[in-house]
């Protein structure tokens, strides 16, 4: 029997059995032309979205800006708590942290 609050498993199709979150970095400004940009080239601020994936159930939400790259771990996080996933360490992390 599950322990209380443990979700069932449900069937997913092929493509939807990843949770994805997208990275996306701006890169206004840095031409000096306006409505152009320099090709590959970007400030290292941006937002993290979490686009929807229904055999998870998650459904869109806000982009979370990130100001730098220290910052996008943590905008990172937040935006897999605002859509309730859980993350299970894997062996390999497990051996790098005590319980």
């Amino acid at each position: 029997m599950p322990a209380p609050n443990t979700p069932t498993a449900r069937v997913a199709k092929h493509g939807d059995k990843m949770i994805e979150v997208r990275v996306r970095f701006w890169t206004d400004s840095i031409s000096d032309q306006q409505d152009t940009v320099i090709p590959k080239h970007a400030w290292d601020g941006g937002v993290v979205v979490m686009d929807s994936n229904k055999s998870h159930g998650i459904k869109p939400g806000p982009p979370r800006p990130f100001n730098s790259l220290l910052d996008l771990t943590s905008a990172l996080a937040k935006v897999l708590v605002d859509h309730g996933v859980t993350l299970h360490t894997s062996t390999k992390t497990r051996k790098l942290i005590q319980p």
